[in-house]
């Protein structure tokens, strides 16, 4: 990945967050709150209010049961993420949103994986700190966050001790923000839109422009810029990532005039260059190609031009 400049950061080590609430008894607040969701769930903008203690599942297909595709010692993520040792990535079923060039879709889309309990989860989350990973990197978790926090209050009684990555789509109420108030570390979210005509077309949700810059907003507000220790390993912020779709530069320009405008120049940004039609794509003709070069040279300009200053943006490759 090419560095948009020095990255540069604050180098303030951290206790976890969750591990403060859990002194003063604040996550097993946070977990009873949670589980109200459950019974009529307001975790995504969508609102569904369905009961899923009943076995009623809305879009997300996800009803009362905690199902995870699987976890992994895993090194694709940004530099102060992965580290040297690796993210503690657990992959949760199910999404909130219907992106069409989903590259994770087995589980996304297809919601492969198995049923767990809890305390399963809290033991894959513990077993990950024994292997030496830097973090612990909840990917798509909006629609699991009861059961996230109650594994979580189980793995910190096992003496798990590391920084949660809440690593989503973007697509998350200010209903599922305030119960991560305190219990997540870092945010990992994607911007994916600025435009409502793109996230209508490519991902089914025309609100998603509207309710990912509040919930962004949220996020930064909780946790501000990224931190990192002596090592450059995070411990505590926000990283945004934006995915540059083929023939939709409109919207990336305005992505970065948002996150320029309206959260700051020094927030870390990840630009992913990288696009590949897969999964449902090739049903769009204009989706149906990679970036072109001049398109990835137009972008890297926006991001010179608006004066960001920290992160990164994909190598183009053919």
């Amino acid at each position: 990945m090419r560095a948009i400049s020095k990255v540069t950061s604050d180098r303030l080590p951290e206790i976890p967050g969750y591990l403060k609430l859990d002194g003063s008894g604040g996550l097993e607040d946070r977990i009873r709150e949670a589980h109200k969701h459950l019974s009529r769930c307001r975790l995504c903008p969508r609102y569904c209010h369905v009961n899923r203690l009943s076995g009623q599942s809305g879009y997300c297909a996800a009803a009362d049961r905690l199902r995870v595709y699987k976890y992994k010692q895993h090194a694709g993520e940004e530099p102060p993420v992965s580290g040297t040792r690796g993210s503690g990535i657990i992959f949760f079923s199910g999404c909130t949103l219907g992106c069409c060039f989903c590259q994770n879709f087995p589980f996304s889309h297809n919601r492969l994986g198995r049923d767990i309990s809890p305390q399963t989860l809290a033991g894959m989350m513990v077993v990950l700190q024994e292997q030496g990973c830097h973090n612990l990197n909840w990917v798509t978790p909006t629609q699991f966050i009861p059961q996230a926090l109650e594994a979580l209050k189980g793995a910190v009684q096992m003496g798990l001790r590391l920084p949660i990555v809440y690593n989503t789509n973007g697509y998350d109420s200010p209903e599922a923000l305030a119960l991560l108030d305190g219990v997540v570390d870092i945010y990992l979210p994607d911007l994916k839109y600025a435009l409502a005509g793109p996230a209508k077309n490519y991902s089914g949700r025309k609100d998603y422009p509207a309710a990912s810059q509040r919930a962004l907003k949220e996020m930064f507000r909780q946790v501000g810029f990224l931190q990192t220790d002596e090592n450059g390993i995070a411990v505590k912020g926000m990283i945004v990532r934006h995915l540059v779709l083929p023939g939709q530069l409109e919207n990336t320009f305005e992505v970065l005039r948002f996150l320029a405008e309206e959260i700051s120049t020094q927030i870390h940004l990840s630009l992913l260059t990288q696009y590949l039609p897969i999964w449902d794509a090739r049903r769009f003709r204009e989706l149906n190609r990679r970036i072109s070069p001049q398109e990835y040279e137009t972008v890297y300009q926006w991001v010179e031009d608006f004066g960001f200053v920290n992160g990164w943006v994909q190598d183009y490759f053919d």
